[in-house]
Parts: structure tokens; sequence; C-alpha cells
């Protein structure tokens, strides 16, 4: 297959697809076809779950996959535990020459997930400080101004805009999906891009995480980058500049 891989794009926990859209236009002036996934949990559906968000992600590779067209997987914050579950089954060389499958895994400012637990568990089975769970709403609800969580290096009017389109997020999100949690990130060779100036999660949390993985044989490349837990926003250029390096080592 000599044709570019389609990027696949997962967002965080309150965001929509359309906090990718500085990266999807720069990766698409380079001729590659992006496909931002809209997480169910995102949303006023308190119903909606881990599982659903998995299968979103999946959906939206094998919507490639079965065209011919290999993908990478590109994922921020939580999006990294659905995005690195979606990939159980589309890592592997596939016998039908007309099959694409998933070359790589590009991750921002995220955690390494491992089967058998939910999202909540690997925190210690409680919220960290930043976000609470509303049981009874069915929510789980920020406890910092998320300005100064996620966007903190933007202009005022700028991050403004993108707390305005937060959107609710299913708690379930974190307590369910035990079944579905899986380590893709073991299969495909993974470019990490840690945040520096991250509010949200830690540097030295990120470097932790990835110190851990590459003991578990992952195959990792770290990359850091000086900017809040949302480069693709404050730092657009940089980080389209960083997938796209990844990309060229991904299909070489």
């Amino acid at each position: 297959m000599s044709q570019k891989p389609t990027l696949v794009f997962v967002p965080g926990a309150w965001h929509l697809p359309e906090c990718w859209h500085k990266i999807v236009s720069a990766m698409e002036a380079q001729d590659f076809k992006c496909v931002p996934v809209a997480l169910p949990t995102v949303s006023s559906n308190t119903e909606a779950t881990f599982g659903d968000d998995v299968n979103a992600i999946r959906d939206a590779i094998k919507g490639e996959t079965t065209q011919g067209r290999n993908v990478v997987v590109v994922v921020h914050s939580y999006g990294g535990a659905v995005g690195a579950s979606a990939l159980k089954g589309f890592t592997a060389k596939p016998e039908d020459e007309n099959t694409g499958r998933v070359i790589g895994f590009f991750m921002i400012a995220t955690g390494f997930i491992v089967g058998g637990v939910t999202f909540l568990d690997v925190l210690g089975g409680k919220p960290p400080p930043i976000w609470e769970a509303d049981y009874e709403k069915g929510v789980a609800t920020l406890t910092v101004d998320p300005r100064e969580l996620f966007y903190h290096d933007l202009p005022e009017e700028e991050g403004k805009y993108w707390v305005n389109k937060l959107q609710p997020q299913s708690l379930k999100a974190f307590t369910t999906g035990a079944e579905y949690g899986y380590p893709g990130w073991k299969e495909v060779p993974v470019w990490y891009l840690a945040t520096t100036e991250d509010r949200s999660h830690p540097t030295e949390v990120q470097e932790m995480f990835t110190q851990k993985a590459r003991d578990e044989g992952g195959d990792i490349t770290y990359r850091e980058i000086a900017s809040s837990h949302s480069p693709f926003l404050s730092k657009p250029d940089e980080t389209a500049a960083i997938l796209l390096e990844a990309i060229q080592v991904f299909t070489a």
C-alpha cells in the first residue's frame, strides 16, 4: 500500500471532535484523509459507556481498513484508553492484500491502558482532584476551571470559546468497560507527545507511564512539547510537524 494512511482522531473526555480542527486542516493540506471520531459518552446520554466509545472508534478504523487503507490512530487524554482498546484485531498484517490495518499509534498527554480494569480502577477507584463523580446524575463533573486546566496557554477569548464547547461527560465512560480494555499500544509502534506545561496531566506522570509501558514491551518514541494539555490548539503547527515525523516512521 503506497497511499498515505488515514488518520483517525480520538478526543478526550468532555471534548467534541471539533477540537482537532487545526491539526486536521494541517494534515489535510498534506493530502491525508482525516476521520475525527465523536465519542458517545461525550454527550447528554448518561447511558453511554466505555464500550460504546471503543466501538465508535472501531467503526471508524474498519471503515478505512475495509477500503484497503492503512490507519494511524491519534489520541488525546481519555481517548488514549478507548483508542488503544479499539486497536484489537486491527494491527496484524491481513492475509487479504486489499485490507488495511493500523500501523501506528500517536498519543498526546494520555496513559497506557491495561486489560480487565475500568478507567476509574486505574485511578485507584476514585476520581482525581480535577473532577468528581455525580452518581445521581450519571455524569463526571470538572471541579477546576477548565480554561486553566486545558487551555491556559491560549488567548483569553479563544480559551473561553473552547470552554463553551465542552460537553457533559457520561460517568459510565469511567466506571464501565473492564471487558473492553485492551493494551493495543503493545502491538504497534507508538509515538508519545508529552505536554510539559500541563495542568491536568503532570509531565512527570506522563514520563512514568511511558517508562512503565516500555518496561512492559511497548515500542515507544517519546517527544515533548512546551504546552498545556491541548497542544493541538495552542501549538498546532509544532504538533502537526511531530505527527508528520511519526507517520514517516510508521510508513517507512
